[in-house]
């Protein structure tokens, strides 16, 4: 099952990924759910969450390759996304 749900999550666009994954938060923040039905959505949120990883790492590549190209250079550069440096 965990392979029909990766495939259907490919299809979804990041705000819709986004939007279902804030209400999963939403939904576990509350505490009133069933353990076994929080586990799920636990599990729900993380696929939403490891997909919308996914497409800001490829919008960010576009990013660097937009930016490079105005700059008049074709070298791709590593974004560093660690907070404090």
């Amino acid at each position: 099952m965990a392979n029909k749900t990766s495939s259907k999550q490919k299809n979804v666009c990041f705000e819709e990924a986004l939007g279902k994954l804030e209400v999963i938060v939403k939904q576990l923040e509350t505490g009133e759910l069933p353990l076994e039905e929080a586990l799920d959505k636990f599990g729900e949120g993380i696929s939403h969450a490891k997909l919308c990883f996914e497409q800001l790492n490829i919008a960010e590549t576009q990013v660097d390759k937009i930016l490079q190209q105005e700059q008049g250079q074709l070298v791709e550069q590593p974004l560093n996304l660690v907070e404090g440096k």
